[in-house]
């Protein structure tokens, strides 16, 4: 019997996780099945989905140290950014950068902290959205469904533009046939198979050149139908039709978990943002930290689009959106905890160790840097009034110079005194 292998995400690195991702996800199809004669794609990815952020945790409690770092830095990065607000030449913009750079070096991290653990997640989370999008190239079990439907299609002449008539006759968009010089390859023959809604099936089973095995046509949909099926909802129909469907029908349990998809998805959405703990920050601090202000409309903004993006994908899409966004609102209930008992001099303490050492590795001395950065991010917080200082400073020592002309016996010549009492002062030590 021919392996089919159906297509697969080939970008580099997102493809060989994928690979790896698909291996996890058949291997709980397969154990759902021999252990309790459950095989359900449904269930397969909530599981599969909670397993993989479970995986995750680590990145997010990092990430969320970072974020708990952050908030305690930016009033003194805002206070940066207003000094130099306006000002757009080299030198300002320079030294911008250096006293924000003194900050970060102050808490012992790096500008790009964050960005390193999204950089790691982007690629499993595509990873995953791949898996999910397109099962069958990654569970074999469920590839294997297709073997007999697919032989007997490829062996009808031109098979390829009756499946690219149907596609476009039915709305057919989530595949694609992919040619292999005149006739489609199997394994997108195998993606546009399960991208089919229960109703698709049933058309496709009366195109008349398929007519001499529109049997094994009706029992691969029903063998698909029967790993497809969660609770009342087949996962490869989309919400918007099943409530159309259900509106002429009158099956109002089909209807309400119809509209139970898109519902959930934008309330766990939210209350995911709801739970990040810039969610919680105080609006009077937050509202001069254009960061801030993206974020908050972000939060506003994605639920909506969850709930959209939801309605009109296939309800699979949903219950690994939902599951995904369930499992993270858990996670960051936990993280929210964890991160409450730790103590901020402790984290900055961990992280200063942790800069100092790739400052040995570089030979750097590490104590005078942090030193430098301690004293210098004092300094910043008093920047208006530093600034005064330096421009009474320019005037007394301007009045020191004017005083050694003056009259004897005058307030200039008393300033003159005192300066000079003070560099002798300064001569002693």
């Amino acid at each position: 019997m021919e392996l089919l292998i159906a297509t697969k995400n080939g970008i580099p690195i997102i493809g060989q996780i994928g690979s790896v991702l698909g291996w996890i996800m058949d291997g709980i199809f397969k154990v759902l099945n021999s252990m309790f004669g459950i095989e359900n794609i449904g269930l397969c990815i909530i599981i599969f989905t909670i397993l993989m952020y479970l995986l995750m945790t680590p990145l997010q409690i990092k990430q969320q140290k970072f974020s708990k770092l952050s908030a305690v830095m930016q009033p003194e990065i805002t206070k940066i950014q207003k000094k130099y607000q306006g000002k757009r030449d080299q030198i300002s913009m320079q030294k911008m950068q250096e006293e924000t750079s003194l900050v970060y070096q102050k808490y012992g991290v790096s500008p790009t902290g964050s960005c390193v653990q999204l950089a790691i997640q982007f690629p499993i989370l595509m990873a995953l959205w791949q898996v999910i999008y397109k099962i069958p190239g990654y569970v074999g079990s469920v590839k294997g469904v297709f073997t007999d439907v697919v032989n007997q299609i490829v062996g009808v002449s031109g098979y390829s533009d009756l499946i690219q008539n149907f596609m476009t006759d039915n709305h057919v968009t989530r595949a694609k046939l992919i040619m292999d010089g005149a006739n489609a390859t199997k394994d997108s023959v195998i993606d546009v198979l399960y991208s089919f809604s229960p109703d698709q099936w049933r058309s496709f089973a009366d195109i008349k050149e398929f007519a001499g095995f529109s049997d094994v046509i009706q029992s691969t949909a029903s063998s698909l139908s029967d790993m497809q099926i969660f609770g009342v909802l087949n996962i490869a129909d989309q919400p918007l039709t099943i409530i159309k469907s259900a509106f002429g029908s009158g099956s109002w349990l089909v209807l309400a978990a119809a509209v139970l998809v898109p519902l959930l998805a934008w309330l766990t959405q939210w209350l995911n943002f709801r739970l990040m703990p810039t969610a919680s920050q105080n609006n009077n601090n937050n509202k001069d930290n254009p960061m801030m202000n993206s974020m908050k409309t972000m939060n506003t903004i994605m639920p909506v689009f969850s709930a959209v993006m939801c309605l009109t994908l296939p309800v699979g899409i949903g219950i690994y959106w939902i599951s995904g966004a369930v499992i993270r609102s858990v996670q960051q209930v936990i993280i929210n905890r964890h991160m409450s008992k730790i103590d901020m001099q402790v984290l900055i303490e961990e992280n200063m160790k942790k800069a100092e050492k790739k400052r040995e590795k570089q030979g750097l001395p590490p104590q005078k840097i942090t030193s430098q950065a301690h004293q210098n991010a004092r300094n910043i917080d008093k920047n208006t009034k530093g600034a005064g200082s330096s421009e009474r400073e320019k005037k007394v020592e301007q009045s020191y110079q004017n005083a050694q002309y003056a009259k004897p016996g005058s307030l200039a010549a008393k300033a003159n005194m005192v300066r000079e009492f003070d560099e002798r002062n300064k001569k002693k030590k």
